[in-house]
């Protein structure tokens, strides 16, 4: 008897396994879960059937350009339950994920587009250069920018030889100024991550002259050329740099703010807006005050909502303000009407930038003290925060500021990052 109880016991145990192998490994899960499995496996039939993945795809770039990257992120993942492999929808995933803040999944979405095509497609480098710091960030920006080389040369053979293009509509095709941008964010790490590094400086400068190598117009590598040279002590020649990089794009930023619908090639001349802040910075360090209210008014125009730019916006009216002050200390009695209402306006000016910064600061709750109370120390200086009743709606459009030909002095105040 106790053998033909084992046996029995041995039977069911096989039945069970059985059922394991037929439900798709759904026994351990609960009765829930089981139709949540089965229900998303009939959906994704079901999607296969009706849409194409291409389909997928241009519906998800639909989204993505309206910036509403949810519903972008669900037909992506549609056109890969679909198509798990395919390296097109891994790209746009990767990407929708970095945008929603989702660096985690970004990253592991973007390796594996390496495991399936390591030697082909360079951003999926690139966005994992931008996820990680410092010596990792430093490898993945290498490796996709040999990626991209090779794809350079293979295009170059391929027009020397007379062959016609051969390559899928979805392919990334390479340009040169794409290598540049590569080369840019590899020297932007040597200028902060790895500024400590031994022979960081050498670095730093040999691949900005290798971005500038394939794109000399390049504003963004113009931009870097100007912070290295600033921080090696030549502010002339930096200077030189600087100005070049802004002339490069300012106006069509100018344009952009004055038109109501600007074309896409117009909008790709203007660098990103974190790019731009920098710019503001620089140009403030470099006293020219009148070039850094334009990019910032710029930038507030874009978006309105970034307290970095309310502060540096009252932070460079307050230096010139100051200026204005040390020219009309020096007119005295021989001061001008017209010099001192240009006085009182860039005062009524920076109390309103940095009181927005500050208001702002509060309702965001953001974490940046010495930017705080940097703003309040201002603020103190000029007679406190604007009152509601005080401020200037119109404050922008009434307001022109002097350029530096018009005004004297120098101030030795410290720039605020």
């Amino acid at each position: 008897m106790g053998g033909q109880a084992k046996g029995k016991k041995n039977s069911k145990t096989k039945r069970k396994g059985n059922r394991q192998n037929r439900d798709g490994g759904f026994v351990d899960l609960s009765p829930q879960e089981r139709m949540k499995v089965r229900m998303h496996e009939k959906a994704k039939k079901k999607t296969a059937e009706k849409y194409s993945v291409q389909q997928l795809l241009e519906k998800t770039q639909e989204y993505m350009d309206t910036f509403d990257f949810e519903m972008a992120g669900l037909f992506c993942q549609r056109a890969l339950d679909v198509d798990s492999n395919n390296l097109q929808a891994l790209d746009m995933l990767g990407h929708i994920c970095s945008e929603l803040g989702d660096m985690q999944k970004a990253k592991s979405v973007f390796l594996r587009a390496i495991d399936l095509s390591p030697d082909v497609g360079h951003s999926k480098y690139m966005y994992l250069g931008q996820i990680h710091t410092g010596q990792e960030a430093v490898n993945f920006y290498t490796r996709g920018i040999q990626v991209l080389l090779s794809a350079l040369e293979k295009q170059e053979t391929m027009a020397q030889a007379g062959a016609t293009g051969t390559t899928d509509e979805n392919d990334e095709v390479p340009s040169a100024k794409d290598v540049s941008v590569a080369y840019c964010s590899l020297a932007e790490i040597y200028l902060t991550d790895l500024c400590m590094e031994e022979g960081a400086a050498d670095k730093c400068r040999e691949f900005i002259e290798k971005a500038l190598q394939y794109h000399h117009d390049n504003p963004e590598a113009l931009q870097l050329m100007a912070s290295y040279l600033f921080s090696t002590g030549r502010n002339q020649e930096g200077n030189g740099y600087l100005l070049k990089s802004v002339g490069m794009w300012l106006p069509a930023q100018k344009q952009s703010a004055a038109s109501s619908a600007t074309d896409e090639e117009t909008q790709n001349e203007i660098p990103p807006y974190e790019s731009r802040i920098t710019t503001a910075k620089l140009l403030i360090e470099s006293e020219e005050y009148e070039m850094a209210v334009d990019v910032l008014e710029g930038l507030l125009e874009e978006d309105d909502e970034v307290v970095q730019v309310w502060y540096l916006s009252g932070w460079v009216c307050y230096l010139q303000w100051e200026k204005a002050k040390q020219q009309q200390e020096r007119e005295g009695k021989e001061a001008t009407v017209e010099g001192k209402e240009e006085w009182k306006a860039l005062q009524d000016a920076a109390r309103s930038y940095l009181t927005n910064a500050k208001k702002l600061y509060m309702k965001l709750r953001c974490d940046d003290q010495p930017m705080l109370e940097h703003a309040e120390q201002l603020l103190g200086e000029l007679g406190g925060e604007m009152e509601a009743e005080d401020e200037d709606p119109d404050l922008d459009d009434d307001y022109e500021p002097c350029s530096d030909d018009e005004e004297g002095g120098k101030t030795e105040a410290p720039m605020e990052h």
